[in-house]
């Protein structure tokens, strides 16, 4: 039974590297899924096993927080307030430091990965109007979902998991991650600044290629003020009411679901269904592979040859390795085991995300700006992207173990 967990484990892990398998039509969801189907099939779990494995209160809060910003999104918040920043009477270099904070704000309290999939389209299209080369606004987006959601434990998926699983506090880790943060969003705008050196305008002041305008939402003030408040009720929850997370945030859905105005279907249609089963099918694999003692004997073989991986700093370099390997979920979901030291919450949360910026398939809000780009006719390689994300990722990284080593000492 060791031998097929094994081998279950190691097909669905290669293909959250590859992002498939050979001759099938499986992305990572899919090969979540079938893992998971695989591990109760070959009874290494019961299908009882299986649901206690599944950590309910993380996918419930990550799907309340899927439905507060689909409320956003359909209110139109995201759409107005890219058109207003691109708006704005300043210089290029400006610009970009203003959208790198506010989408690093609207990152750290909404889904990184949802304020990119709303922002880029429209930030495409108002560069296009400026006049303005919009890749390296693209790529500060990029950069700044991913930087900013690491300010706190529901700014993206990974730090949910670690945040319930670890039983962080939430202002306590708000706290820690605050200085790596704001000094990783400085280093982002200044690599872009040095990086672009002076070329902000599009070659030739004309638009790649002529392609019908994104035609923005218009803002709901009612809708987005109904949104905004919600999401400033769960927040003040979070610092100051003892109630449990999940229900905060499954409570303030419900209440964002009972609207006369927007119909339950298109807000649900905007939850991000295949990333809550990638979460369960990867629970369900990593429990079956935890049964087996195999981690447990792997640790601490790893530790008698001097490699302790619950010390913080092969604890680090594990995280960012692996985050890049197999993507930062997945690899979170490996190293919660040995997430033994005080700091070892903030310390997973900051390597896991940060890393996210090396190449475009490190981070799913990388790919999304991409995507978009490409369908408005901006074509982003991974060379364009790893110009920036490369130095990023190092200055990022760099700050933040100097700060961790820092804080350890003192």
């Amino acid at each position: 039974m060791t031998a097929t967990v094994l081998v279950i484990f190691g097909l669905v892990y290669l293909g959250m590297i590859l992002g498939g398998l050979p001759f099938l039509q499986l992305d990572r969801t899919g090969i979540a899924l079938l893992g998971a189907i695989a591990m109760i099939a070959t009874e290494a779990v019961s299908v009882e096993q299986a649901a206690r494995s599944i950590d309910l209160p993380t996918v419930l809060l990550l799907f309340a927080f899927m439905v507060v910003s689909a409320q956003m999104r359909l209110g139109g918040f995201y759409d107005w307030i890219t058109v207003l920043l691109s708006a704005l009477p300043v210089s290029p270099p400006t610009l970009l430091g203003v959208l790198i904070a506010v989408v690093a704000l609207l990152s750290a309290v909404f889904s990184n990965d949802i304020v990119c999939l709303a922002v880029a389209p429209v930030l495409v299209d108002a560069c296009m109007r400026r006049s303005l080369a919009p890749i390296p606004f693209l790529l500060g987006l990029a950069c700044a979902a991913n930087v900013g959601s690491a300010a706190s434990l529901i700014g993206n998926p990974q730090n949910i998991l670690i945040g319930q699983t670890l039983h962080l506090p939430f202002a306590g880790y708000a706290a820690e991650a605050a200085t790596p943060v704001l000094v990783g969003l400085v280093l982002t705008w200044a690599v872009i600044v040095v990086r672009v050196r002076g070329r902000w305008q599009l070659a030739g002041g004309a638009a790649p290629e002529a392609r019908p305008e994104f035609e923005a939402q218009a803002l709901d003030r009612w809708q987005t003020t109904k949104g905004l408040a919600v999401a400033i009720a769960i927040l003040l929850s979070f610092l100051f009411a003892p109630w449990p997370r999940e229900v905060v945030a499954l409570a303030a859905a419900g209440v964002l679901l009972m609207s006369r105005q927007l119909h339950s279907s298109r807000m649900l249609g905007l939850v991000d269904w295949e990333l809550l089963v990638l979460f369960m099918g990867l629970f369900v694999v990593n429990d079956a592979l935890q049964r087996t003692g195999v981690p447990a004997r792997l640790v601490a073989d790893a530790a008698a040859l001097g490699l302790h991986l619950d010390h913080p700093a092969p604890l680090f370099g594990a995280a960012f390795v692996l985050s890049n390997i197999v993507s930062n979920v997945p690899a979170v979901m490996l190293l919660l085991p040995v997430a033994h030291h005080p700091l070892a919450g903030p310390l997973l949360a900051l390597a896991s995300t940060f890393a996210g910026n090396l190449f475009i398939v490190g981070s799913i809000a990388n790919i999304i700006v991409v995507d978009a780009a490409a369908r408005r006719g901006v074509v982003i390689d991974w060379r364009r992207h790893a110009r920036i994300g490369v130095p990023v990722t190092i200055a990022t990284m760099s700050v933040t173990a100097l700060y961790l080593w820092w804080r350890m000492r003192g």
